[in-house]
C-alpha cells in the first residue's frame, strides 16, 4: 500500500477493523485478521485464519485466492502483509465462522454508519490533501468555523454557522446562545503558549459549543491544529481511550486536569504524518458513536 492510498478504521463492539479503498475495484477492503477477532473474540485471530485458510483452501474454497494483500499499520507502528476481503467476500467469511456476533456484525458491514457520518468524515479525509489547512485561521473562531463549514456543507444547513439556539446534552447546559458571540470573543483571545493553556482553551471552546452539530469532531482537529503551531506537535488520537475521553471531557468544565494528562500522553511529533491525520479522524468520529 502505499503512502496515498486511502485508509480507514472502523469499529464493531469497539474493535478496531481495520480498511483500505480499493481504487482498481472501486471498493473497501476489510482486514480479515480484525474481522476474525471480532467474530471470534479469539486471542490468537492470526493463528485462527492460519487454520482456517488450511481448511478452506484443502476444501477448495475460493475465499482464500480472493485474498488482497495489503500492507496496513499494526499496533506496533509498523506495517505488515494482511489479507482483506471486499464488503462482498467477507459476507461470505462469515458463513464459515461460528459466532454469535454474525448477523449483527453483517448488518454493520453492510449498513455502514450514519449516512451524515460518513460524508463528514469523508470530507475530513480530504482536508489533508486540500488547500484549506494551509488557509485556516489557527486558534480563532473563523477557523473553527472553516473547518465546520468544509466537514459538513452540504449535510446539514447550518453549517459553519454559530448556533441561535441553547441546546444541552446529557444534563449539561451549553453556553447560553444570547451571549454566545461575546463568550466566544473570549475564548479566541486565550492565550496558546504551553500545553496547559491550549487544552484550556479547547475546554471552553467544548463549553461554548458554537454549533448545533458536529462541535466534537471540528474542535478536536481546531485543537491539532492549534498544537501543531504552537507547539510542534499534535494528539494521536488512538492513543486515548474513548471512555476515558469522554469521562474527562464530562469533568473538564470544574477540573481540566484528567483531559490534559491524556492529551499530553498522547502528544507526538509526527505534525506532517498522513497516517497520523487519517488514524485521528477515524478516531474522533469513533468517539461520537453511542
Amino acid at each position: 500500500m502505499n503512502q496515498q492510498q486511502k485508509i480507514s478504521i472502523r469499529f464493531f463492539n469497539n474493535k478496531e477493523v481495520r480498511a483500505a479503498w480499493d481504487y482498481d475495484g472501486n471498493r473497501w477492503l476489510f482486514s480479515v485478521v480484525d474481522v476474525i477477532a471480532v467474530l471470534t473474540e479469539s486471542k490468537d485471530p492470526r493463528n485462527y485464519w492460519k487454520v482456517l485458510k488450511h481448511r478452506l483452501t484443502k476444501d477448495g474454497n475460493e475465499l482464500v485466492t480472493r485474498c488482497n494483500q495489503l500492507k496496513l499499520v499494526a499496533t506496533d507502528g509498523k506495517r505488515y502483509k494482511t489479507d482483506c476481503l471486499s464488503q462482498k467476500e467477507m459476507l461470505n467469511l462469515i458463513e464459515v465462522v461460528p459466532s454469535q456476533h454474525a448477523i449483527t456484525f453483517a448488518k454493520w458491514l453492510i449498513t455502514g454508519e450514519d449516512q451524515i457520518d460518513s460524508k463528514s468524515r469523508d470530507k475530513a479525509y480530504q482536508l489533508w490533501d486540500s488547500s484549506l489547512l494551509e488557509t485556516i485561521e489557527v486558534g480563532t473562531v473563523r477557523g473553527l468555523q472553516q473547518i465546520h463549514a468544509y466537514l459538513f456543507g452540504g449535510l446539514y444547513e447550518f453549517a459553519g454557522q454559530i448556533r441561535q439556539k441553547n441546546i444541552s446534552k446529557g444534563g449539561f447546559q451549553f453556553a447560553v446562545s444570547r451571549f454566545l458571540d461575546q463568550t466566544l470573543i473570549q475564548i479566541e483571545r486565550m492565550p496558546e503558549n504551553d500545553i496547559k493553556s491550549i487544552v484550556d482553551k479547547y475546554v471552553e471552546m467544548n463549553i461554548a459549543h458554537p454549533f448545533m452539530e458536529g462541535n466534537g469532531r471540528s474542535t478536536r482537529i481546531w485543537l491539532d491544529l492549534i498544537l501543531k503551531r504552537s507547539l510542534k506537535h499534535c494528539v494521536d488520537w488512538s492513543k486515548i481511550d474513548k471512555s476515558a475521553y469522554m469521562e474527562a471531557m464530562r469533568l473538564s468544565p470544574v477540573n481540566s486536569t484528567n483531559i490534559q494528562t491524556l492529551i499530553t500522553n498522547a502528544l507526538t511529533d509526527k505534525i506532517n504524518d498522513r497516517e497520523i491525520f487519517m488514524k485521528g479522524i477515524d478516531y474522533s468520529y469513533y468517539y461520537e458513536q453511542d
